[in-house]
């Protein structure tokens, strides 16, 4: 089996953000190629991400961004900063967050409730009117929640996890989507070296621009580029260099491929006015909205053309 992009006749080994039970091993069992691979649990994002840069790992499965907390920063910070990555493509997980327990427990009976701090504070309207004098106890991901609350086999303890944590550590779903914002979906990004995936027709491509100067309109100057080719931008993000106070970098993702060529028209351009250009990757985007949204750009485009074809027909 191979899907690290190098043919070789072997169990591809993906690291991923452990342990079993994450959303991050969630997300990745829904995919077959990556599921069946040899999987590798480390303790966090930074871990993954250099198991794959020194080669202990072919992929790494990691998250990078959510719809309520926003981008994680530790993952894009290693990508722009510590790491020579690519990323392969993306997977897009729903976050729905339950309530597990021992098997025979009931809301009623508990007294305290663990979980990664973000997951809790996602549930707080559920825990508030249902478990209201629970303690709430910490941990470092849902997975080691629920891992520790089926070890102490406590009938009061319960954990906020995801179906799949249930399922690893044998506990019960005794409140289901107990999250407060149901539509709460988290971006993972499986990463490798070297390898870029051909075009689909619907892809996104990442990048780092580094400015050449912090002066008034370098932003846009950056931002125009795209706007005069009809890429669109589905992130824009600044982060410090770690360089300088006030200095700083931008993440992109944008609409379409390095092989498209108004792509690689658009990053050259960048590469020659910039301080510097980290290409991030070229990959297939999760969705189906992708191609009408090209479609949509191509066709005012074509419009464009021809509008500008007519008023040049009109030179005498």
């Amino acid at each position: 089996m191979d899907t690290d992009g190098t043919g070789a006749d072997r169990k591809v080994r993906v690291a991923f953000l452990g342990p079993a039970g994450t959303f991050t091993e969630q997300a990745l069992h829904r995919e077959p190629d990556l599921s069946a691979a040899e999987l590798l649990p480390r303790e966090s994002m930074v871990e993954v991400l250099f198991a794959v840069d020194e080669g202990d790992a072919d992929l790494g499965v990691v998250p990078i961004e959510n719809a309520i907390e926003g981008t994680v920063n530790a993952t894009i910070d290693t990508l722009a900063f510590d790491v020579e990555l690519m990323i392969r493509r993306e997977l897009v997980e729903p976050v729905s967050l339950n309530l597990l327990a021992p098997p025979g427990t009931t809301p009623g009976r508990i007294t305290s409730v663990m979980s990664i701090p973000v997951a809790t504070a996602q549930c707080r309207t559920w825990l508030r009117a249902n478990v209201p004098d629970a303690e709430h106890l910490a941990a470092n991901s849902t997975a080691e929640a629920a891992a520790q609350v089926a070890k102490s086999a406590d009938p009061t303890a319960a954990a906020i996890g995801n179906a799949r944590a249930a399922e690893v550590y044998g506990l019960e779903v005794i409140a289901a989507d107990i999250e407060d914002h149901p539509e709460n979906r988290t971006r993972f990004v499986v990463v490798g070296k070297d390898h870029i995936p051909p075009p689909t027709g619907h892809d996104k491509t990442s990048i780092v621009v580094y400015q050449r100067a912090d002066r008034p309109g370098s932003l846009l100057a950056i931002l125009q580029e795209f706007a005069a080719r009809s890429i669109n931008l589905s992130l824009l993000l600044s982060r410090p260099t770690k360089t300088s106070l006030g200095d700083y970098c931008f993440l992109l993702d944008l609409d379409g491929h390095i092989g498209d060529e108004v792509v690689a028209d658009c990053l050259a351009r960048l590469k020659a006015t910039q301080a510097g250009v980290k290409f991030l990757g070229s990959y297939p985007a999760a969705g189906s909205e992708g191609p009408s949204r090209r479609a949509e750009a191509d066709a005012a485009e074509a419009e464009a053309d021809a509008w500008i074809d007519g008023l040049r027909s009109l030179i005498d």
